[in-house]
Formats: structure tokens, sequence, C-alpha cells
């Protein structure tokens, strides 16, 4: 595809394994939802999978031991009243996920440290304002509690989830549905791709666009689009004979991308997993069988092709195993949680050496669990870079401390206006909603 010359690579070299039957993750129903979310998030304690579930949404929280045969009455959160479209882990708290359903609202639950053991239908907080489902949401990489949301309604809403608040509400940057929504390293930017076929790249304090292409891909099927550690932004999408591309950008000057490759005819939609540490981008396609990976360096043709991961199963979804989760000694440089429609495997990627060594090059420090800023600092117009750790010794789990939401007075918020007679000035609208009543519980040490 891409092996013009020989080039010098330490990923050259990966290859993929999936594990064996026995550290698979089996019976599990894998939600049929039409949706082009991943289905799957993990972290180095749980692996969570959204599921079929009657009359509302539900996902499953598995310790990662928890192998075998997953009995049908092992417990779920259920407090959806919807399907749930996307799940996401906190990246500063192990034991809290946030899902994001079609019943419109945002839940926020903590998981208890070994696991649950009966189902979960009350979550810490419930975040309230968008008017149609919720397909996205995408915590803050470097600040505490703090929570986007992207809806059907083509809205953005950033949330400091401990408060309920939804603090910046950007309503009307999309004229059609979102397709992704991504943070960059800092979280002082996000990236965006809408069925308009225009990626956007927006300083949401500002509230203001800084970027956008147009026409990034042709073709009429969903793009994504995310942000890689040099501030450049990848995209995937279709061009116009529904040939399957990628493409780089430089947001400083999006007219033409800096590479664009095209890959195949396939239909499914190409899901980016990247890694900063490496500027390794994994492409896992719904309903293929394989997953490709890329190195993107500074020289042309700057997106490299190195190699592809083929199974017999197509994938329903996927999950991504953070840095802090892999095996060091095993020279594990990803792991994969692949969806079947009735099971969920994990798929190793290794570099192989012969040294038992703690190989350096491989592992460079890496962003830990501790947020650089409170949610608060954000909101003021902080930024601040992950706040990195060695994995020299492997990761060591520090303790979680539980989630805490404060509520103001939900009698202080005033009544909703309509919208004709909304203050519309950016600057002095509140949040939009009053949370739920839910929401004002406290979970106590």
């Amino acid at each position: 595809m891409f092996r013009r010359v020989v080039r010098q690579s330490k990923f050259r070299h990966v290859f993929g394994q999936a594990v064996k039957n026995d550290q698979c993750y089996d019976d599990i129903r894998v939600s049929r939802v039409t949706w082009d979310s991943a289905f799957c998030a993990v972290n180095p304690k749980f692996v969570a999978i959204i599921v079929e579930a009657s009359g509302g949404g539900a996902f499953l929280v598995l310790p990662l031991h928890k192998t075998g045969r997953i009995d049908k009455a092992y417990p779920t959160v259920c407090g959806h009243t919807g399907p749930v479209l996307d799940i996401d882990w906190c990246p500063h708290n192990d034991q809290v996920i946030a899902s994001g359903s079609e019943d419109c609202t945002i839940m926020v639950w903590q998981i208890p440290e070994n696991g649950l053991v009966t189902s979960m239908s009350e979550p810490v907080v419930v975040l309230e304002g968008h008017s149609k489902r919720v397909g996205i949401i995408t915590w803050h990489p470097t600040a505490r509690n703090i929570l986007l949301s992207a809806g059907c309604d083509n809205m953005i809403m950033i949330w400091n989830v401990g408060t309920g608040e939804a603090l910046i509400t950007l309503e009307d940057m999309h004229p059609d549905v979102i397709y992704s929504a991504c943070w960059n390293r800092s979280g002082s930017l996000i990236c965006t791709a809408c069925k308009d076929k225009k990626v956007r790249v927006i300083d949401p304090r500002k509230e203001e666009i800084i970027a956008e292409k147009d026409k990034a891909h042709e073709g009429a099927r969903p793009m994504r689009a995310i942000f890689l550690s040099d501030g450049n932004v990848f995209t995937t999408g279709f061009s116009r004979m529904s040939e399957r591309q990628l493409a780089l950008w430089n947001p400083q000057n999006m007219e033409e991308p800096i590479s664009v490759h095209e890959m195949d005819t396939s239909n499914g939609v190409l899901l980016p997993f990247y890694d900063p540490d490496t500027n390794v981008v994994y492409l896992c396609g719904k309903g293929d069988s394989s997953i490709r990976y890329f190195e993107i360096t500074d020289e042309a043709p700057y997106v490299h092709y190195l190699n592809t991961f083929t199974t017999k199963e197509p994938q329903r979804g996927m999950g991504y195993m953070t840095k802090r989760g892999l095996d060091v000694n095993k020279c594990e440089i990803a792991r994969f949680y692949k969806l079947h429609e009735r099971k969920c495997e994990p798929i190793i990627m290794t570099v192989p050496r012969k040294s038992d060594l703690f190989q350096d090059d491989l592992y460079p420090d890496t962003a830990g669990p501790d947020p650089a800023l409170e949610a608060e600092e954000w909101f003021e117009g902080k930024n601040g870079e992950p706040i990195l750790i060695s994995l020299k010794h492997g990761y060591i789990p520090g303790k979680n401390r539980d989630l805490k939401v404060v509520k103001k007075n939900i009698l202080d918020n005033k009544p909703k206006m309509s919208k004709n007679t909304e203050n519309t000035n950016p600057a002095t609208k509140t949040a939009t909603s009053a949370p739920s009543i839910v929401s004002m519980l406290m979970l106590l040490k």
C-alpha cells in the first residue's frame, strides 16, 4: 500500500496477537444500536462494554481479570431510559465513567473499587441540557472533572462535573450532525468533524472557530478527526468514489493537506486510535476484521504504513487501553479490546526485543492519572500539559479520590426562558439547565 522504500523504524516489526479463548470475555450481548462509536472503553482496572438492554440502555463494567463466560445475570450500569451511545472513562480517576444516551442525558458513575456487585441505576450526577440524543462524550485530558458532550442537536456542551453545570455551550457552529470531537494534548482546543464535510478547530473558551476546512473528505460517509501531539489534525473519511481516505492537516494552513492516502473501498467508518508517545495511529474499521497501523513522522510522506493485523471475525467495536495499563515487561505497546457479536477479545501489540530490560525508547514518560488543573482554573483560562509518569517499574495505581458533586442551590437557578427571550450573549449566559435532583447525591467516603 505505502511500501515504496524500506525505512528505519522501531515499529516496523510490531505484531498483533489475539489472546487465548479463556482470556476473552464471553457471552456478552454487544449493543446493536446503529451509531458509529467504539462501544467499548478500557482503563487499567476495568473494561466497559455497551450491551443490549430491554427498556432502556445499559453497559457492563468488568474488572480486567474477570475473563471467561459472563453470566447473563451479571450486574450492569442501567440508569438510562434509552440506548447508551458512548462511554468514556475519566483519565484522572479509574473508577469514574461517563455515558451518553439516546435519552438526551449524560450520566457520570462511580464504580466500586472491585467492580459491581449489584446493578447500578443511580449515577453520581445527571447532566441535562441536550435536546436530542447524546452521541459523543470525551473527558478533558488535563483538567479535573471537565467533560465535553456533543448531541444530535448539533450542540457541543462542556460541563463542570463537580458542580453539574454546563459552563460552555457551542450552539451555532455546526449546522449538521457532529461525527467526532477531540481535545488537543493540553485541552486548550477541540477539533470536530461534521456531516457538512467540514473539519473545524475550535477554541471552546473563546467560543470561536480558529480554523476550518470544507470538504476535508469529499465522500458522504462519516469522517473522524483527532489531534496529534504536535498540534496537527489527522482525519479519516471517504473520497468521492467512496474510497476510504486518511489525511494529515496543519491547522495553521488548512488549504491543502500535508498528506492524503487512499486505502480501500470498504464502507465501514475508520475509528482512529492514537498513541502520542510513539506517534503511531491505529485504524479500526467498523465491520472490518483488521487493524491497520501507521507511524506519523516529520519526513515525507509523513504518514508511513507499518502493518495490518488481520483476524477472521469482523469487529463491532473496539476499546483502546491507555499506556498505564500495558505490560512493559512484554514490550506491549498497545492493547485493543475487540468486540464481536457475543464476546470481547483482547488483542496485544508487541515490539519483539531480545533483552528483558526496560525498553525506554518504547516507553517515554506518558500521561499519568493526576490532573494538571482544577476545573475552575481551566474555565478561567489556564492551560496545563499532561503530568507525565515513568513506566519503568510498571504503573502502580494510587488511591482514587471519590467524585463529589457540590451543587449550587437548585432554587437559585432562574426558570429557563424561551429561546427568543434568552440573552444570547455568550459572556452572560449561565448554565443551560438546572441539574436534576438525582445529581444532588454526593458520594461520601
